[in-house]
């Protein structure tokens, strides 16, 4: 009966939202609505009784000012300061100074979307140093994304491979691939190079292939016309930011060369956060400034453009990430990802068809929820025990298991990833996880063919 009451509240949800419903208020009255019906049929409850406030009434309430009070103080602030960072590059002039600088031997390329494509691929690699999906696309958004748009690839386009570049959860120091290897069984460094090196090199191509082609045609089909950005002289308009000069292109890329410099790569003795990193780039900026305009007034009022930044981003970003966790909370307390799983485990599937369907339900669990961590945490405990009665070796499932749910994250107009992501590329969450669809089914396929490779080889 839980699994019936969470799925029409899900659907009534997807609907309203569909219907171009505000998402916030939606996500949050079904997420209110699924934890009273846990506590008065007894499925489950809202808060540990240690953080209840003794009234169920109000413990709704709780859980989401408690959401908000740790999400705005870490994710939250990560989001606001990024996209803070990228108004004030494009209040200066340094955004436009990055793509008059790359945009010229690009263009000799006569394929923008073969950069897209190329540019998935480099992000995946740069996610070997940075582990939160979220923190990666907003670096890459204030970077990458402007050199894409001035290629003349639409809006969306950009954004989809931006907000995809971590569809693997694949670094060695990621939580989920320590507690993957762990649970296995297998030291996280075997784990990495045995089992998902594999995996993520053949995605490489087929990902990165789907790409190319998939965003191609749907800008064509959107109508959408590949006009690069005119780089001439003539073509600057009398605003002071179009004149801003060249060595402004390196101002963008300070925050991310911060992070790579100062992470297990290179230099491990310093810590450099995505938060301190904006900041550093934002007092870099506002010294170039100060050095082109000689005006310490004009500079100070340019700083305003920064806070404007991350007010945009909490009004729009933060809200919606917090309301998708109050919905998927309702859904946790309802029992769904246990009531699956003690389906599946009855069900008496071959080994390999146990994993597929495994695999089916953690990803559903991740588009709903909004959260790749959430349901795979939720299911790794209970894999060594499904897997031996399966007869098989536990990375095999926990290893398809683990990367469905990053798969899966990106195709869910609530997490992180893909809210942040359309909040600054300025698009619709709903109409970039058109896009990021078909490149995802083709990283899901490479998943779970891996797997099958693993298991016949083994």
């Amino acid at each position: 009966m839980a699994l019936v009451i969470s799925f029409l509240i899900t659907f009534w949800v997807a609907y309203l939202i569909y219907k171009k419903y505000k998402p916030q208020p939606v996500l949050v009255i079904g997420g209110f609505i699924l934890m009273y019906t846990a506590v008065i049929f007894g499925y489950g409850q809202i808060l540990a009784p240690k953080a209840s406030t003794g009234s169920i009434l109000f413990d709704t309430f709780q859980f989401m000012s408690q959401t908000l009070s740790s999400r705005a103080a870490k994710l939250g602030l990560n989001i606001m300061c990024v996209g803070a960072f990228a108004k004030y590059m494009d209040k200066i002039g340094a955004s436009r100074a990055l793509v008059r600088m790359t945009i010229k031997p690009l263009l000799k390329l006569k394929s923008p979307y073969l950069v897209l494509s190329l540019s998935w691929v480099l992000g995946l690699c740069i996610g070997l140093c940075i582990n939160s999906a979220s923190g990666l696309a907003m670096l890459l958004m204030v970077t990458v994304f402007p050199i894409l748009i001035g290629l003349g690839v639409s809006r969306l386009a950009a954004t989809a491979a931006v907000a995809s570049t971590l569809c693997f959860d694949w670094s060695p120091s990621d939580t989920g691939t320590i507690l993957s290897a762990e649970t296995a069984g297998l030291d996280p460094v075997i784990y990495w190079t045995n089992y998902q090196v594999p995996i993520v090199i053949v995605a490489f191509f087929v990902v990165g292939t789907l790409f190319f082609f998939s965003q191609k045609y749907l800008d064509k089909r959107d109508g959408h016309v590949v006009v690069p950005m005119d780089v001439s002289e003539n073509a600057k308009s009398d605003d002071p930011a179009d004149h801003a000069p060249a060595i402004y292109a390196l101002l963008p890329i300070v925050p991310l060369a911060l992070i790579l410099s100062f992470s297990p790569l290179w230099i491990t003795w310093i810590k450099v956060n995505i938060i301190n990193a904006m900041m550093i780039g934002l007092a870099v900026g506002m010294i170039a400034e100060f050095i082109r305009t000689r005006n310490l007034k004009t500079v100070f009022d340019g700083v305003q453009a920064f806070f404007d930044g991350m007010g945009m981003q909490m009004a729009n970003v933060v809200t919606l990430i917090v309301a998708g966790q109050v919905f998927a909370q309702g859904l946790m307390s309802m029992g769904v990802i246990n009531t699956l799983i003690k389906g599946s485990q009855g069900a008496g599937f071959s080994p390999m068809m146990m994993m597929v369907v495994m695999v089916a339900i953690i990803a559903v669990s991740s588009i709903v929820m909004g959260s790749g961590n959430a349901p795979f945490f939720a299911f790794a405990a209970l894999t060594p025990a499904v897997a031996k009665a399966s007869g098989i070796a536990p990375v095999l499932f926990l290893l398809p298991m683990h990367f469905a749910a990053s798969i899966a994250r990106t195709c869910s107009p609530i997490t992180a990833v893909i809210v942040v992501s359309s909040g600054m590329g300025n698009v619709s969450p709903f109409d970039l996880i058109k896009r990021t669809f078909i490149p995802m089914c083709g990283a899901m396929i490479v998943n779970v063919a891996m797997t099958f490779f693993y298991y016949y080889r083994g």
